[in-house]
């Protein structure tokens, strides 16, 4: 799965090399995406690279070659949809199972897992479904659409969010002081934390001492959804 940005920058890398026959620079990536400096360009360069899209070639200058492209053709960004289940899947995953019994379809929903979050140092935000999991009824009651997300790290341990973990998300881009959120730290990283509001900027404080509260303008801090509910496997 590759966030928004992700598929920007490699859509514009295969555009430009079917258009002109090499790569563009960083700067032209830069300019492309919006984006106010080469290092994010770095990252996102990175994990395609991780991701196996691209490869960089060796001592050659912009040489960068498109290994594959994602089957879906979806560009519309961060848009969880919620997937009304007429029936409990038979077989889920482990890292998918329910605490709880579902005693009747009737009782239950499926919603999309979107993959990863870091409770921890941010990762890239995630954009694509990668699987639907079954949760009850009642912990997607309310209004707005609803996602899951498999929690990564362990900053928020001390919130009782352990590494594993698969948390409920209402989608929604505002939030309390205090609520637990997935935030979307410059359309390129994307993180759970607890949020606070001071003044004109965003702190977005772990529940783990070893982890420090990273400050942000609130331009450069977009919320994504706020936690509803826990799934964990024993």
């Amino acid at each position: 799965m590759l966030t928004r940005k992700q598929l920007e920058l490699l859509d514009f890398i295969r555009t430009r090399v079917e258009a002109e026959g090499v790569p563009p620079s960083f700067d032209e990536m830069k300019d492309a995406l919006d984006l106010k400096s080469k290092s994010g360009i770095h990252r996102l360069i990175t994990a395609l690279e991780e991701r196996g899209f691209i490869r960089r070639l060796a001592h050659r200058a912009r040489a960068l070659e498109i290994v594959k492209f994602p089957e879906t053709t979806e560009r519309s960004g961060f848009k969880p949809r919620v997937v009304e289940g007429s029936r409990v899947d038979p077989a889920p995953r482990p890292s998918t199972a329910l605490p709880v019994e579902v005693e009747s379809a009737a009782n239950a929903m499926a919603i999309p897992l979107m993959g990863r979050i870091a409770a921890g140092v941010p990762i890239e935000a995630i954009a694509h479904v990668s699987d639907h999991i079954t949760v009850p009824n009642a912990m997607v009651s309310g209004r707005g659409a609803h996602y899951a997300l498999e929690v990564k790290g362990d900053s928020m341990i001390e919130a009782g969010i352990n590494d594993g973990d698969v948390v409920v998300i209402r989608e929604q881009v505002s939030a309390e002081n205090g609520d637990i959120v997935v935030a979307l730290v410059e359309d390129l990283e994307a993180t759970l934390k607890r949020f606070r509001r001071r003044g004109n900027m965003i702190a977005l404080e772990a529940a783990n001492p070893a982890y420090e509260t990273r400050v942000f303008p609130d331009h450069m801090v977009k919320v994504q959804g706020k936690l509803v509910g826990l799934i964990r496997t024993y």
